[in-house]
């Protein structure tokens, strides 16, 4: 006997008619017209249902505080590292978990069960740090916050960022982050990569790194976090975040470096709505787009996933926690438009960094765990296309969020009134 089973689900890989049957919170048989009893059945009306969506970069230790103290009136990158430094000091521990909390509520909303979230270490109160933990405790039971050990101010040019990022990791922070090209030198960003990759061989642990988040073609530090990654045997550990100076790169010297991340087994992820908004404001015209080489990191064997970053912080004014946004943008930006490359994009916010973030029981097969979402929309490139509503989500094989499905009835003079659902969202 089956506790739920969702009847005609259409699956993102292209299966139809398919049922998925759980129990004990975990799927226990997906094929064609499982038999009953189930405590309780759902007909998916052969709509998609995928794994939840993960968002690969982010953070929330800001998200939720546009406007404290003040607006970011240039919406540079700069004046959002100026605006939360001025920010830090105000910070309390119980507004930092009102508003994370908040965001996690819209996450699930979204379906969206899994964030690894960067948590800026240069305070050394680590405010930030205590209240993040607690809330991945108490969000636990319905979303998975990885948290990220974040020198914003840079590990070496912030005094007493190293042994702060030591003790964030001391007190169940999982992933060791660093910021190398905001260090004072090349030299100094360089030596950071050393440093902070060493750190995370030795206790074991995964690397995040913004890296080369810069418009400047010879901010390079990706090409020594893959020379440290295979030196240190980190290979399948280690993410590069950003990677914008990829994008004025020249293509010679990009030819070199794609293999080399590929061949050290580190990850890339891309944040599209951020770096389409942040980089190219030196520019006039022409105007660069600001995002990494996506398709030819995909070419190259290097798994890319995208994260949302920000919302509404003083980075980003807007975002509401949707994934599929966020896809949608990688997928205009990096012209993503064939068929193959936009289920990529889907990918990319689902499956890829699942696999990044060592996300244990994944997926739609049997054994995994029953998180779930149902989206209303016939297949991955229908829900980009739609930003589709997330008519369920499932957390364990229990509905933890639902949404209405989006209906417009339409009364134009002179014709029958009508209904349309899916295609007006």
């Amino acid at each position: 006997m089956f506790d739920l089973i969702l009847r005609n689900c259409t699956l993102p890989d292209g299966r139809r008619g398919l049922d998925i049957g759980i129990r004990d919170g975990h799927i226990a048989a997906v094929a064609a017209a499982l038999p009953g009893p189930a405590g309780e059945e759902i007909d998916a009306a052969g709509q998609l249902v995928t794994p939840p969506f993960v968002d690969a970069h982010f953070h929330m230790d800001a998200t939720l505080s546009y406007g404290l103290p003040r607006v970011n009136q240039s919406g540079t990158l700069l004046e959002g590292i100026a605006l939360w430094g001025e920010l830090k000091p105000l910070l309390t521990q119980e507004a930092l978990v009102e508003r994370a909390l908040a965001y996690c509520d819209w996450a699930v909303a979204k379906g969206l069960l899994a964030i690894r979230s960067h948590v800026d270490i240069c305070d050394p109160r680590l405010l930030a740090v205590e209240a993040l933990l607690h809330v991945k405790e108490k969000v636990r039971p319905w979303l998975d916050l990885q948290l990220v050990a974040f020198p914003q101010d840079g590990v070496l040019r912030a005094p007493g960022a190293l042994d702060n990022l030591k003790r964030a990791l001391d007190m169940g922070v999982d992933v060791v982050g660093g910021i190398p090209h905001f260090e004072r030198t090349m030299a100094d960003g360089a030596e950071s990569v050393r440093i902070l990759c060493e750190l995370a061989a030795e206790r074991g642990l995964p690397v995040d790194m913004h890296c080369d988040e810069s418009d400047d073609p010879l901010s390079r530090h990706i090409e020594t976090l893959a020379y440290h990654t295979r030196r240190l045997g980190l290979q399948g550990r280690v993410a590069g975040s950003h990677l914008t100076s990829m994008h004025s790169m020249d293509n010679y010297y990009v030819s070199k470096l794609l293999p080399l991340i590929a061949e050290a087994g580190v990850a890339a992820i891309a944040n599209p709505l951020i770096n389409i908004t942040l980089q190219g404001r030196h520019d006039t015209y022409p105007k660069r787009r600001g995002m990494t080489r996506v398709p030819e990191l995909l070419a190259a064997g290097v798994p890319v996933a995208f994260g949302h970053d920000c919302v509404m912080d003083p980075w980003y004014s807007l975002g509401s926690g949707d994934m599929l946004e966020v896809a949608a943008m990688g997928l205009h930006v990096a012209q993503m438009t064939g068929q193959d490359a936009m289920r990529a994009c889907f990918a990319a916010v689902t499956e890829t960094p699942a696999r990044i973030l060592g996300l244990q029981g994944y997926g739609l097969a049997p054994g995994c765990r029953a998180d779930l979402v149902l989206l209303q929309a016939g297949d991955p490139v229908e829900a980009l296309r739609l930003r589709a509503t997330r008519l369920l989500v499932l957390r364990a094989g229990r509905v933890i969020a639902r949404t209405p499905p989006a209906v417009a009835t339409l009364m134009l003079p002179g014709r029958p009134a009508s209904t349309s659902f899916r295609h007006v969202m």
